[in-house]
């Protein structure tokens, strides 16, 4: 089948509409016609999401490396988080105007029309700079193969995470010889878990934030128990639909069962409700530097196996080469040393909570210190992602069709069996739908590691 011609309408269209991406203005991608920076033979235009403690730590990084590689000018920019960053680096690839280096959450890729939109890396070029395979997670690695090329270079893992206050759990118990948390291997026993440290914890606050109303948390942590469960989405050729209702219903009435018993406070500020002394929350790792900033007494541990199998839910920050029609020459040999050089050296960003993709960083005494990264690394072996189709992703079009029908769920408004059976028929026109992108099909879109 051929692949028709992307327009910028198109694009628009799939990356969140017209007005979204008219409030950019297109000029303001830039040419790169600016100056080198002083004693610099090579320009590397970089954009990027990230903001907050992640920003800060992102150019540390980039300082660092500006200053072992002064040959090489790093013009990095920096964009709105969500659907307008895709959009706009959508459309710069589209129109030839795409920065040498791009970052995605990796659940994303399948649908940016690989070949089109984002160009491979060239791993041999990887490994002179010191990045290969082997030094990656194998599912990791894999997940950013597409038809046997690699176009996503993972930076990191994210993950869902249980955090809980050491000295609630303390005067409850549930606190082994090595001071963290008690195993948990069923719902019986984590529901006991909670009904001790309710009983232990102050009054007026909820037992554990579960971010009940936010449809995005509520769909992560269903991607969480749902493979714990050994649920399966489609078959290997995204042809047939093979999510299990009654699975769905299991983990549906898991979470909800933690309103009806009264451990959640639906829509009370969850990670205030635990600097101030509830005994958990539900969080992703990058609330580990709000939670060592406050001086708590804290741990973290992956999502708890309730249903047999560890898993806990996981997405990637990952590096990409936006498509250029010329690309090559130094300065794509700059974006490939520069991407090497952040995945190599990212101890600084582990302390932002994110888990390093690059595993010989994970060996070393310095991660090994970190608290409480070192408790919940093992997450990197037990990740639970969405499938790999072109409408899931962060902020994709299957949590944003998912993800209210679980919070409906959760709060109540729907029960359980129901909404399973909803979650299946929307699955169902998903996996029929076109990706806007390039008009293909999950089974014709190429998402075969």
């Amino acid at each position: 089948m051929g692949r028709p011609d992307l327009s910028r309408r198109q694009l628009l269209a799939a990356a969140g509409g017209l007005t979204v991406a008219a409030s950019f203005g297109f000029a303001a991608l830039g040419t790169g016609a600016d100056a080198l920076a002083s004693g610099a033979d090579t320009r590397v235009r970089y954009w990027n999401l990230f903001s907050g403690g992640d920003g800060a730590n992102m150019i540390a990084m980039l300082d660092a490396f500006r200053k072992a590689n002064p040959d090489i000018d790093v013009k990095d920019s920096t964009f709105q988080w969500g659907n307008p960053f895709y959009t706009k680096l959508a459309m710069a690839a589209a129109g030839n105007r795409a920065p040498d280096l791009g970052v995605m959450h990796m659940g994303r890729v399948t649908g940016f029309s690989p070949g089109r939109l984002l160009d491979a890396w060239d791993v041999d070029l990887l490994a002179e700079y010191g990045v290969r395979e082997q030094d990656y997670n194998p599912a990791l690695w894999k997940r950013g193969v597409i038809d046997g090329k690699l176009y996503a270079l993972p930076l990191d893992i994210h993950v869902q995470l249980c955090f809980y206050r050491k000295d609630v759990l303390g005067k409850a118990g549930l606190l082994g010889d090595d001071g963290r948390m008690i195993p948990v291997t069923s719902t019986d026993e984590w529901f006991e878990v909670l009904k001790k440290a309710k009983a232990a914890q102050k009054k007026g606050l909820q037992t554990i934030g579960l971010w009940t109303n936010d449809q995005n948390f509520q769909w992560w942590f269903f991607v969480a128990f749902y493979t714990q469960l050994g649920g399966k989405w489609f078959d290997d050729g995204n042809t047939e639909v093979l999510f299990d209702p009654d699975k769905a219903t299991q983990v549906l009435e898991f979470l909800r069962k933690h309103v009806t018993d009264g451990y959640v406070v639906p829509g009370a500020p969850t990670g205030e409700q635990f600097i101030n002394g509830a005994p958990f929350t539900w969080e992703g790792n990058w609330s580990v530097p709000v939670f060592s900033g406050a001086k708590l007494d804290y741990g973290a541990t992956p999502l708890p196996p309730v249903f047999g199998e560890p898993a806990t839910h996981a997405e990637s920050h990952a590096f990409v080469l936006p498509h250029q029609a010329d690309r090559g020459g130094a300065t794509n040999e700059g974006a490939h040393e520069l991407a090497a050089y952040v995945v190599r050296h990212a101890l600084q960003w582990a302390a932002g909570g994110h888990i390093p993709a690059y595993t010989p960083t994970l060996a070393t005494e310095a991660y090994k210190k970190l608290t409480p990264q070192n408790e919940y690394v093992s997450a990197m072996d037990h990740q639970a992602t969405e499938p790999k189709v072109w409408f899931a992703g962060s902020t994709g079009v299957l949590a944003q069709d998912l993800g209210p029908v679980v919070v409906s769920s959760t709060m109540g408004s729907a029960k359980p069996a129901a909404v399973a059976q909803t979650m299946k028929k929307h699955l169902t026109k998903l996996l029929a739908s076109k990706n806007p992108m390039d008009g293909r099909t999950a089974a014709q879109g190429g998402a075969v590691a």
